[in-house]
């Protein structure tokens, strides 16, 4: 698959895990209403994709960035155990995640009670129990396993 189509692939298995790990999710077409990006970087793809299908995404990052219009961003450490995050929430993920936030991403899955997911940096495996999702465009979600 082309690197266009990742985004929407990432953004369509992303949509699909966290409807059938939270029922509870709020649009008519039981697909998520509200998302959570950690550590959203410079690449806002899936972000965007995820906007594009009605969903309501906030991202964070420890410092300012720029993001697709409609995507909410807020300067926020998830390390931060005093951080308040939305209840809210209909599922967490981070893209390219580092092995040292994996324990603190699964953690905030755990305390909004939703479903988190990730992906790596490419060779580091994941460091928290996990159900890896090989993906038709060559991505690998790893779902945070509670």
């Amino acid at each position: 698959m082309r690197d266009v189509d990742r985004p929407t692939a990432v953004a369509e298995a992303l949509l699909d895990g966290i409807r059938s790990r939270r029922p509870r999710a709020s649009t008519s077409d039981g697909a998520p209403a509200s998302v959570l990006e950690v550590g959203i970087g410079d690449r806002t793809g899936v972000a965007a994709a995820l906007h594009d299908r009605g969903v309501a995404v906030t991202a964070i990052d420890l410092r300012e960035r720029a993001v697709p219009d409609g995507v909410a961003f807020r300067t926020a450490d998830v390390t931060d155990p005093d951080e308040r995050f939305s209840d809210a929430i209909d599922g967490v993920y981070a893209l390219r995640l580092p092995p040292e936030l994996h324990r603190p991403v699964a953690e905030l899955g755990e305390r909004l009670d939703v479903p988190a997911v990730f992906t790596t940096l490419g060779g580091d495996p994941p460091t928290v129990p996990v159900r890896p999702e090989q993906l038709t465009c060559g991505e690998t979600l790893f779902w945070i396993d509670r």
